[in-house]
């Protein structure tokens, strides 16, 4: 089945991306000897490189849909982190950053496109996108202990190595994906870049990256909690988004998408309500629980709400969707820093969980006016009242 075998090559991608991106900054400041400043900058033009990468593959996507996309990208990550551990000048990895390395963040949304291709508009289709979610949230789970025990029995180079292998089966699984069917129709954007929209996914990410810097701190220097507890609640979110995530694959079609997101926004501001007046580890496991819920909601029907919104244009919306995230992960690390710095640790958790607000706002009023345009298109010109004769 079509669907079992995106589920597998999702799930090991996520499983190999987490396994690299949880250790890939000491790697970079222990290994190689890079300063702060040249980790971000690293950082950024991987991002960059992802995003600019992505947006090209997402428009050839629809132009001419295949899997030949999503396996190249895959296959071009797994040759670069088989040569990342002898890499070691600043030069070559900003290369790598701009080319394979930046590669594989189109992997994501070029797997979903593809699903949403292959299994149509239909009910399978529009489910696809939280089922395929969820295995990214389930590789999330336990890809960094992966990552973990390879660290510590061979070191950064067998990390990396691993790591290409798995990304190598991820690519040799999209090969038992059927080719997706030519839509003509999906040559052509059906209409304008939702602007507030994209807006607000990239305030939800912004929050939800600054927010995980910010959070370990908090619980250790703050709250003094023991280094491990950290774990222990991003374990608990990761659990939480697993559950969540494979729930809305069964929510049923009646259920309105937006109102949906909306409490994913939500239940996001919720997370960080109870994270800032939390004294111990009760408070913050429940606040994980809506941290959770909010990043699965959001984070699985929003790809669905944008691929429906933008239809049959998959790849477009998918990876405008995925950009979203990816711009909020550009902006996080740098607001977080300069809010932690000024204002401390609290009150920077109490910002993310604005910025989350402003995100729901953003969504509430570019979804009403994306509803409300769309019902002025499809209202007859004949429905329309004819104008009153005077009889003359």
């Amino acid at each position: 089945m079509p669907v079992v075998a995106l589920f597998a090559a999702v799930l090991l991608l996520g499983i190999a991306d987490s396994m690299v991106n949880s250790y890939i900054v000491l790697f970079g400041a222990d290994v190689v000897g890079l300063t702060p400043l040249q980790v971000g900058l690293w950082s950024a033009v991987f991002a960059g490189s992802g995003i600019t990468i992505g947006w090209w593959l997402g428009r050839l996507f629809d132009r001419r849909p295949a899997r030949t996309y999503s396996i190249v990208v895959i296959l071009l990550g797994s040759a670069g982190y088989l040569l990342l551990p002898r890499a070691l000048s600043f030069l070559v990895l900003l290369l790598m950053a701009a080319t394979v390395l930046g590669a594989t963040a189109a992997a994501f949304p070029q797997l979903f496109a593809l699903a949403r291709s292959v299994l149509g508009e239909g009910v399978a289709g529009q489910r696809s996108a939280p089922l395929l979610r969820s295995a990214w949230s389930l590789a999330w789970a336990g890809g960094p202990l992966l990552g973990a025990l390879v660290l510590s029995r061979g070191g950064y180079p067998w990390l990396m190595w691993t790591a290409s292998g798995v990304f190598l089966a991820s690519a040799l699984t999209v090969v038992a994906v059927p080719q997706p069917r030519f839509v003509a129709a999906a040559a052509s954007s059906p209409g304008s870049t939702p602007v507030l929209l994209t807006v607000s996914v990239t305030l939800f990410f912004t929050a939800m990256f600054a927010g995980g810097l910010a959070l370990p701190l908090f619980v250790t220097r703050v709250l003094h909690q023991q280094p491990a507890s950290v774990g222990v609640l991003f374990s608990i979110c990761a659990a939480v988004e697993v559950v969540a995530t494979l729930g809305l694959a069964v929510v049923p079609a009646r259920v309105s998408q937006r109102a949906l997101i909306l409490g994913g926004f939500g239940s996001f501001v919720c997370c960080y309500a109870l994270t800032v007046v939390a004294s111990g580890m009760p408070m913050l496991l429940v606040g994980q629980v809506f941290r959770g819920v909010g990043i699965a909601i959001v984070g699985a029907a929003g790809i669905r709400y944008f691929q429906d919104l933008l239809a049959p244009a998959a790849g477009h919306a998918t990876t405008l969707f995925a950009n979203a995230s990816t711009a909020g992960l550009l902006v996080s690390g740098i607001l977080s820093g300069l809010a932690v710095e000024h204002f401390g640790y609290r009150t920077t958790l109490l910002l993310c969980g604005m910025v989350a607000a402003l995100g729901g706002v953003a969504f509430a009023l570019g979804s009403r006016r994306r509803a409300d345009s769309r019902h002025a298109e499809k209202t007859p010109r004949s429905s329309m009242p004819a104008p009153v004769s005077d009889g003359g």
